[in-house]
């Protein structure tokens, strides 16, 4: 951890605090046409580190030690804010582009004090909270973030904002004068500190070395206070301050560190949000190059929230970055990730971000990026663009990779690919939901299809800068035709003739080429492509996006159980999940004429309202190979069946062996029974014996259950 002195700002900021309103001033959000907040399927989203973008309003720029005026320091504040965000959608920068969705900086109140390292790094980036009920004043007043929500919906654009559960700000265990010590403040009130921390708002186990989920999770990340989130006050508190953020009006979350929190805990948070106001929410798991981990596909599959695809990401990083894979690996990832992910298409793909260096370096061919840009627009999961990649701007490492805004040309031949495929994947399914089929392989190219109801395109992709290929013996699904690249050329691509049997006329593929081909007609049959959130509970909302469910009202059912029906139009249903009992189901429509839709799953229904609950056995004792796991009578913990048991259970930062540990998600106000067993990698499994435990979980807040292994 680390325990350099902090130097205190001059600055006396107090009159730029920008709490929320304790009466109803603030302008409410205007709605948005036909914008659905789960599903974004269809969607770009495209990423703007805040301080980093525009500056629209000087007047709330820091000073002194804190800014940068020219932003040479790139760990200083550069300026940029809300204002300038509106600035760039109201000019038809954004909206030109095509973008649908803006990511922004986390917005809350971060610390004010200037780290004593070389560059006196600041809060910047918005990952150093101090008030998550308070706005970054460098970045506006809740009044401004307010104006740049309605000024988004007005041009149909969603906002979501970064969210930082997991810590406050740089703190020291022994010198409480480091930075603001962690201190958290709830609007404008003092909480409490990282030091002489009495109400256990913090974990105190030192810093992670990333050798466990376990270690990851109860330890800090690097030295920034790592919240305690079986606390009452922190979890009463998060969960305020994000319904706070939802009442204003944006349409989705990224939730960072999402690897370092306790999973139980964030179901219970989504749980939340998904009563309140659900919005789509992707977390943040980091995955290195050829990272392949189970315990993030389960993350992504069983607590509620998607993820930043990082096997995406890094992948076709090494196909078109740097050269260490080709189209063959690219493919069985795709393959591969389509099976783990129960819901492939709800994953945000990306190029770079703000953790990563940028896709494009010096001296690098700009078609490399102009290629990756066409493909992950084109391919299955929800497209997120880093601001300035339609600029080709470069940068290693943090903060190199957060660079000023370098231009917001419209003529760069990245942006107009941006712009071409962004209305593409609106105007045509097959994008935003289709299954991924490959067509023609080898290590240059790449062809695939994608096809959802009458939905189909096909992507030629050649990455060699010098061979072109003859594609012979290539098939699609396409009626017989002609079809014209609808990139137009900006890759080279050429028209292509398909056959009535879906043989594809032998065509030259040059070098750096890529042609998009597409065929779109309304489906004969009703098809479901997405249903959000994929998390729910007996009367939540959920909706249900697709093709051909007709303008007249017909029937949802979830499993064999019939939904009542909130809104119905030919491409969205919105519903409110009926009574029945807690586990997966499909959901099928059935239009007012009889015809039934595919069967869409598994959607996750929870018993009822979710706690956190700390479950603890001491004395148990394992051999070589054995773990505890949990199992009970709700599906939160399997109703019985060990296969879906919870676990493995930890032994080592919370509690150490033979004492196991697990916070678990499990319904509110509710007696439930369970038991602890040990279970090998082969799934031999060894039950305790005598009665079942018995435990009432809290109405509200977290809870700790503490067992004995019975002999």
């Amino acid at each position: 951890m680390r325990k350099s002195l902090f130097l205190t700002s001059v600055l006396s900021l107090s009159l730029l605090f920008s709490g929320f309103p304790a009466n109803d001033h603030v302008q409410v959000a205007e709605a948005a046409t036909g914008l659905s907040k789960v599903n974004y399927g269809q969607d770009v989203i495209y990423q703007i580190v805040t301080d980093r973008f525009s500056d629209g309003n000087m007047s709330n720029n820091p000073t002194g030690s804190l800014y940068s005026n020219d932003c040479s320091n790139l760990r200083k504040y550069c300026g940029g804010d809300w204002q300038g965000i509106i600035n760039k959608i109201n000019d038809g920068y954004l909206t030109n582009m095509g973008v649908t969705a803006l990511w922004v900086s986390q917005p809350v109140e971060n610390v004010y004090t200037v780290l004593n390292d070389a560059s006196g790094t600041t809060s910047y980036h918005g990952y150093w909270a101090r008030d998550f009920k308070k706005t970054n004043p460098f970045f506006g007043s809740m009044q401004d973030f307010q104006n740049l929500i309605n000024a988004a919906h007005a041009k149909n654009i969603k906002v979501v904002i970064d969210f930082a559960p997991n810590h406050t700000s740089p703190a020291s265990e022994d010198t409480p004068s480091y930075m603001e010590n962690g201190k958290l403040y709830d609007n404008g009130t003092l909480v409490g500190g990282y030091t002489n921390d009495t109400k256990g708002l913090f974990h105190h186990n030192q810093g992670t070395n990333f050798s466990s989920i376990e270690d990851g999770i109860y330890r800090n990340l690097y030295d920034l206070a790592d919240f305690n989130h079986q606390n009452p006050t922190v979890d009463s508190y998060m969960k305020a301050a994000i319904k706070q953020w939802l009442d204003m009006g944006i349409d989705g979350l990224r939730v960072d560190a999402v690897k370092h929190m306790p999973f139980g805990w964030q179901k219970t948070f989504m749980d939340t949000i998904y009563a309140h106001q659900p919005v789509f929410t992707f977390g943040e798991w980091f995955l290195g190059e050829n990272e392949v981990d189970q315990n993030y596909y389960d993350f992504a599959n069983k607590y509620g929230m998607s993820l930043l695809d990082f096997r995406y990401g890094q992948k076709l990083r090494q196909v078109l970055r740097n050269s260490s894979d080709n189209w063959y690996g690219y493919d069985s990832m795709i393959q591969e990730s389509e099976t783990k992910y129960e819901q492939a298409i709800d994953q945000v793909t990306f190029l770079d971000n703000h953790d990563m260096d940028r896709f494009h370096f010096t001296g690098a061919d700009t078609r490399k990026t102009d290629i990756a840009l066409a493909v992950m627009l084109t391919s299955r999961g929800v497209p997120n663009i880093y601001y300035g990649t339609e600029q080709y701007m470069t940068g290693n490492g943090d903060p190199n990779n957060r660079g000023k805004m370098t231009s917001f040309s419209q003529t760069t031949r990245a942006y107009q690919i941006i712009q071409k495929l962004s209305v593409l994947r609106k105007n045509n399914q097959a994008f935003g939901f289709g299954k991924t089929t490959q067509r023609w392989i080898n290590n240059d190219v790449y062809v695939y299809e994608r096809q959802f109801g009458n939905d189909i395109a096909l992507v030629a992709v050649n990455k060699s800068s010098t061979a072109n290929y003859n594609i012979s013996g290539l098939n699609t699904n396409l009626p017989a035709g002609t079809y014209t690249d609808q990139l137009t050329g900006l890759l080279s691509g050429n028209s292509i003739s398909v056959s009535g049997t879906g043989a594809v006329t032998t065509f030259n593929l040059g070098a750096g080429e890529v042609g998009v081909y597409q065929y779109n007609t309304t489906s004969a049959n009703p098809t479901i492509g997405q249903v959000g959130p994929v998390m729910a509970k007996p009367g939540n909302t959920l909706t249900i996006s697709g093709d051909s469910f007709g303008t007249t009202q017909g029937t949802v059912k979830i499993g064999t159980v019939t939904s009542t029906i909130q809104s119905w139009n030919n491409n969205e249903i919105k519903i409110t999940v009926p009574s029945i009992s807690a586990g997966s189901y499909n959901v099928t429509v059935t239009t007012s004429s009889g015809k039934v839709s595919n069967a869409y799953g598994p959607i996750d229904l929870l018993t009822s309202s979710q706690t956190s609950v700390r479950f603890m056995v001491n004395n148990a004792y394992t051999t070589t190979g054995q773990n505890v796991y949990l199992v009970g009578n709700t599906a939160e913990l399997g109703n019985w069946d060990t296969a879906k048991a919870i676990g493995p259970m930890y032994n080592q930062v919370i509690a150490a062996y033979p004492t196991w540990y697990y916070d678990v998600s499990v319904p509110a106000s509710r007696s439930i029974e369970f038991k602890f067993i040990k279970k090998d990698g082969a799934g031999n499994v060894v039950w305790e014996s005598g009665a079942n435990h018995l435990f009432t979980t809290p109405s509200s807040g977290p809870g700790t259950s503490i067992s004995n292994w019975q002999n």
